[in-house]
């Protein structure tokens, strides 16, 4: 119940930013570290998590959503490797929205947790605050799942606080 929920939370949120006119405003690129907490909602085998991502500057696909790049390690040494799109969207002066998708490759290592399938979709939504010098700290949540690509596929919700430098 809970993953359908935020599927189609997210679903809605990213469906409303294409049918109202905006534009990315994703300025420059970004070096992105990240550290949070895996499995966080059903703690079946909870985990630290470390993030690394590279997101563009370039927006494409209507000039709406810009491609990022990204590898998550676990404690457990549970690997995610992929990229995909987001959309930098501001909520206030200094405040952005920033839905994404991407897709990419996992590998569970010692976790209990098995997610089902070397390939796992990763959807994510972002709350950051920007300062002068354009760094970002931002708070996110993410949701890692094989989109039934295997008939086993629990998923998995990750809490991430991030810090975010100007390249």
């Amino acid at each position: 119940m809970k993953n359908k929920f935020l599927r189609i939370a997210l679903s809605g949120l990213l469906f409303s930013f294409v049918i109202f006119p905006a534009t990315s405003f994703a300025d420059i690129s970004r070096l992105s570290f990240g550290v949070g907490q895996y499995d966080v909602i059903n703690t079946v085998d909870s985990a630290a998590d470390f993030r690394v991502e590279y997101r563009l500057s370039e927006p494409m696909l209507f000039d709406l959503l810009t491609p990022w790049v990204g590898l998550e390690v676990t404690s457990d040494e549970t690997v995610w490797g992929g990229g995909g799109l987001l959309f930098d969207y501001p909520i206030g002066n200094r405040w952005y929205l920033v839905p994404s998708l991407g897709v990419g490759l996992y590998d569970r290592g010692r976790s209990a947790l098995r997610l089902g399938h070397v390939i796992e979709f990763r959807s994510q939504l972002e709350l950051a605050y920007q300062f002068d010098n354009l760094s970002r700290v931002a708070f996110a949540i993410s949701h890692l799942s094989n989109a039934s690509l295997s008939s086993d596929n629990p998923g998995v919700e990750v809490l991430t606080l991030y810090w975010q430098i100007p390249y």
